[in-house]
């Protein structure tokens, strides 16, 4: 932690009268916690954290070892603007530490900097920029449209047209820029695509954004959903990551000239691109972790249910968006698969885990899908190396548990407690409904 972080975030608390201090950190399951200090305390946090009952925290520790304490990053310091500007409140992250000033196992936002490390010291840099879908309802109860649009409509009268340009407005004043924002395909359906930054950063950005979405829902009499698939007949939300590797010196890893490579694909993409296909079926009950998850992942020649690629394809679980002449450092890859419900501290740290893997193991790129491998046979697929994704909390579960190298990426301790809660939902779904009610849950509705 640098001091100097540390003399900026002070002197800003005393000349900006911030008199509260929000310390945020994130449970196992992806749910933001916090607890607000005085602004005394803060430079003491710093030095020393604020301690804590984690046994009251899903996902930490039992009540026999209760014990946590919070350190804030000075780098994640930011004033909420809805708070009044008098007495003002400030936010900033904490990472998870045990009384003897060890990482917390059970901490995402830890497990993600311990992997973006490892990738640090290989050389890699990963960028990523996530686009956030989510819809706009009158209440928590009733997912009623507020509108008829559909994608990137323009009406005078569309209600979430404000709601995006206030929207974005605040995620600006809290440093998080918007690339783009706008109406989404299914009625009161909206968009927020972030700027790309590091992988911890982009967790943290995502985090605050579903902040700042209900938040300014909530001033408007409106409630933010970011359920995966709220309505009927229509396109559930999604959160696709737009990822790529960078070397130190700045420069993206992932390109290559056609002449190498039709999709500007460098071998080293293609290496992590076979990676994010091989594990995605492993990590899916991390990326997509509620029952509702999978009825948006059915079926309809929009979402991946396989494990595919390509560039025109909106069907690839991986989707390459096309090159621009010129714009070199631009080459990414888009991850179709996660939405807006996951902990995307674990999502990242697992998708990079991933690329990584598929690189180090040398993972050849399977041909680009060019039409949807739901029209191929079974023996078809299966001789283009193509895999169904679980189709169910259930199968995504059995995966999860099953995989060594989800447990040597998240840890022993969020492993096995994640797939313990997810069991629990599971079980309890499917002791709740009918068998008409599960044939509907596998036509996606």
């Amino acid at each position: 932690m640098s001091d100097r972080n540390v003399d900026f975030v002070l002197r800003t608390v005393e000349k900006r009268d911030i008199r509260f201090v929000r310390l945020w950190f994130t449970d196992v399951l992806g749910r933001l916690k916090s607890f607000a200090i005085s602004s005394e305390d803060l430079e003491e946090a710093f030095e020393e954290g604020i301690g804590f009952d984690g046994s009251s925290v899903e996902g930490f520790v039992s009540s026999e070892e209760s014990d946590m304490l919070a350190f804030p990053d000075p780098t994640t310091f930011q004033i909420l603007p809805w708070r009044p500007e008098q007495h003002g409140v400030a936010r900033v992250f904490c990472d998870i530490k045990t009384p003897s000033r060890e990482p917390f196992e059970g901490d995402s936002r830890s497990c993600l900097e311990r992997v973006f490390r490892m990738a640090d010291a290989k050389g890699y840099v990963l960028n990523v920029g996530p686009r956030i879908e989510y819809f706009y309802f009158g209440n928590d109860q009733d997912p009623i449209p507020q509108d008829n649009g559909g994608y990137f409509e323009l009406t005078t009268s569309d209600v979430a047209t404000d709601l995006r340009r206030s929207t974005t407005l605040m995620l600006e004043r809290m440093s998080i820029p918007v690339a783009y924002s706008f109406h989404a395909t299914a009625p009161s359906q909206n968009t927020v695509e972030l700027r790309y930054t590091e992988a911890r950063s982009c967790a943290d950005n995502i985090m605050t954004a579903r902040v700042v979405i209900r938040q300014e829902a909530h001033q408007n009499g409106l409630f933010a959903s970011f359920m995966p698939k709220p309505l009927n007949g229509y396109l559930g939300s999604g959160m696709f990551l737009y990822e790529s590797l960078f070397d130190h010196e700045g420069n993206n890893l992932f390109w290559a000239p056609k002449t190498q490579n039709d999709a500007h694909l460098s071998e080293l993409a293609q290496h992590y691109v076979a990676g994010l296909l091989k594990y995605a079926p492993e990590s899916l009950l991390v990326s997509n972790p509620t029952v509702n998850s999978y009825k948006r992942l059915v079926p309809n020649g929009e979402v991946p249910i396989y494990t595919t690629w390509g560039r025109k394809n909106r069907t690839a679980l991986v989707r390459i968006p096309t090159h621009k002449p010129g714009k070199h450092q631009s080459t990414r890859v888009e991850l179709r698969n996660p939405d807006p419900t996951a902990n995307p501290y674990l999502t990242i740290a697992l998708t990079l885990a991933a690329g990584i893997r598929g690189i180090e193991e040398g993972l050849e790129l399977p041909p680009e899908a060019i039409t949807d491998p739901a029209a191929m046979s079974e023996s078809e697929r299966q001789a283009a190396g193509i895999e169904r994704l679980p189709r169910d909390l259930g199968e995504a579960i059995e995966r999860f548990e099953g995989s060594e190298f989800v447990r040597e990426v998240l840890g022993d301790h969020i492993t096995d407690f994640y797939a313990e809660e997810k069991r629990k939902e599971w079980d309890e779904y499917c002791t709740t409904v009918t068998e008409w009610e599960r044939r509907k849950y596998y036509a996606g509705v």
